[in-house]
């Protein structure tokens, strides 16, 4: 049976018989939770089972989007607490290293959390580099405000989501740290040139385009395609994100629900995937809006196919040895226990 390349939501923490029927009948790559869908341990791993059970692939990813700070969707009292991005950046030491570290480890620690509940991909890292002046979508989602830093510690934070069995996706690409809207709302302009993205926003992207996946960002930058957004564009597929950056692993959309995009759902669907996103993401778990995605999406094939089978292949067969409660012990020593649960 063919899969359908997109990546839905659902409605809560249990799924409805028409969120049964619909799943089996489409059966589509992938699901997304949000806070909506979580209340204990032993309900999302039921949850989990039941979205792999439908679709029969022991395998199919399960994401969430588990950064730290306002962007959290488990959280206390049944898993801890983690700190923004920026607060990495900031750490009181003068070595790079030890902010790598605790990086590093803050991705372990969330990736032993979700790989017990059945979530196996995490929307982590941002690798957006903030710009003076920028909306503050991003702000402090972010790790620094050099390239260099963003890469850094994004780079430590993936490997750790990795060591710990949970695919990490990069995002969002080619940069989103100047947009001057939430995209949430409205599509952001960047004006930018060409070389300063390539020399700014670009950077850690290019620095870890070994990542098995990416998100896009609805983000129109004038200097590639004045009329769309990276998620819908066919230039900025080709000479930002395949052609600077670099990037060879799988490419999904950011959230189609989101107010940047035009047209209509099935139309946002079908133009994404012409643009060259491998697979498309739709978040509110409203049925006739995932069916009208789930229709302009179509069916995951080809190249796309092979890109997503070799995403999940980077899942490491045996996790990394790991003592969770020293870890978290260090980890809120670092942070002199300002995100202790």
């Amino acid at each position: 049976m063919s899969v359908t390349a997109c990546i839905l939501g659902c409605s809560g923490p249990v799924l409805t018989a028409q969120e049964r029927a619909f799943f089996a009948e489409v059966r589509p790559w992938g699901f997304i939770l949000f806070g909506r869908n979580v209340d204990t341990p032993e309900q999302v791993r039921a949850l989990t089972a039941a979205l792999r059970e439908i679709v029969g692939r022991a395998d199919a990813p399960i994401l969430v989007d588990q950064e730290g700070g306002r962007v959290q969707r488990l959280g206390p009292p049944h898993w801890g607490r983690y700190p923004p991005g920026r607060a990495y950046g900031k750490l009181k030491t003068a070595d790079p290293l030890v902010r790598r570290e605790i990086a590093r480890l803050g991705g372990r620690l969330i990736a032993h959390d979700l790989a017990a509940v059945g979530i196996n991909v995490d929307c982590l890292p941002v690798l957006d580099v903030p710009a003076p002046g920028a909306n503050q979508v991003i702000g402090d989602r972010a790790y620094a405000d050099t390239p260099e830093e963003v890469a850094l510690l994004g780079r430590a934070a993936a490997e750790g989501l990795l060591a710990g069995g949970v695919l990490p996706v990069v995002k969002h690409m080619p940069g989103q740290g100047r947009a001057s809207a939430d995209s949430h709302l409205e599509p952001p302009i960047v004006d930018a040139s060409w070389e300063e993205l390539d020399a700014r926003d670009f950077v850690p992207f290019r620095a870890l385009s070994d990542m098995p996946m990416a998100m896009t960002g609805h983000v129109i930058y004038a200097a590639i395609d004045r009329k769309r957004p990276a998620t819908t564009s066919g230039s900025v597929m080709r000479t930002a994100i395949r052609g600077a950056i670099g990037f060879a692993g799988l490419v999904m959309s950011d959230d189609l629900s989101m107010n940047a995009l035009a047209g209509s759902l099935q139309e946002r669907g079908a133009d994404a995937r012409a643009a060259g996103c491998d697979v498309v993401l739709h978040c509110n778990g409203d049925l006739a809006e995932m069916a009208a995605v789930a229709a302009g999406a179509g069916p995951l094939r080809g190249r796309a196919a092979r890109r997503a089978e070799a995403a999940l292949a980077r899942r490491p067969k045996a996790v990394e040895p790991f003592d969770a409660a020293a870890g978290r012990a260090r980890f809120d020593s670092a942070f002199e226990g300002r995100f202790a649960a």
